[in-house]
């Protein structure tokens, strides 16, 4: 089964900027005034490949065979038999493969999902117990389903649950003995090529 995650606010937000950027872009064109409008094309070419990078690239997904991340500049997959432990605090931290030459463990951060401070008190306070409700007060009753999750997320943020994922995959390959696969790296080529159209804008404005 494959799973994909994202942060939803930053996905959401990155369309919504692609969406105003291409409506800003016709008005520059057809309104072009010269220097005034390079700069404006420069400025919103290096916001928009910051939402790029950090909105709409990451994703982290679990497949059958592989954890696949997505980051900023880079693409990794890592079979479940070379996933070690996984670490949740801000991000998730994930060790992989054999050690470094120092004997340290090589560790992948994920850039998505995160957990903010905010995000995590929301958790615990959900941990907490809830106070005794009167006889004439009531709440809407829970499927199973609906009980199940609030039971499974108790305490614990979405990157919490990801993580925990994560780890049980990693542990399933582990016990059933999984030929070791090969950890592949690769550079995002996407993402060089939005921040050197950007860079191309700057260049244009500062030289007009």
């Amino acid at each position: 089964m494959k799973q994909t995650f994202r942060s939803t606010t930053a996905f959401v937000f990155g369309w919504v900027w692609l969406a105003f950027v291409a409506f800003n872009a016709y008005d520059l064109t057809a309104n072009y005034t010269g220097k005034g409008t390079l700069v404006a094309a420069a400025v919103l070419g290096g916001l928009t490949a910051l939402v790029y990078l950090t909105g709409l690239r990451p994703a982290t997904t679990l497949t059958d065979e592989a954890l696949v991340v997505r980051n900023p500049f880079r693409s990794v997959t890592l079979p479940w038999s070379t996933v070690g432990d996984v670490q949740v605090g801000h991000s998730i931290s994930v060790e992989y493969g054999e050690p470094d030459a120092q004997g340290k463990p090589r560790v992948l951060r994920l850039w998505t999902p995160m957990a903010s401070a905010r995000e995590r008190a929301k958790a615990q306070q959900r941990a907490l117990p809830k106070p005794q409700r009167g006889k004439l007060r009531t709440e809407p009753a829970r499927t199973k389903a609906e009980q199940a999750m609030a039971e499974a997320m108790a305490g614990k943020t979405h990157a919490d649950w990801v993580g925990e994922q994560v780890t049980q995959r990693a542990e399933a390959a582990r016990m059933s003995q999984a030929a070791p696969g090969e950890v592949r790296m690769a550079w995002a080529y996407d993402s060089f090529a939005v921040v050197l159209a950007a860079l191309a804008l700057v260049v244009v404005a500062v030289l007009a």
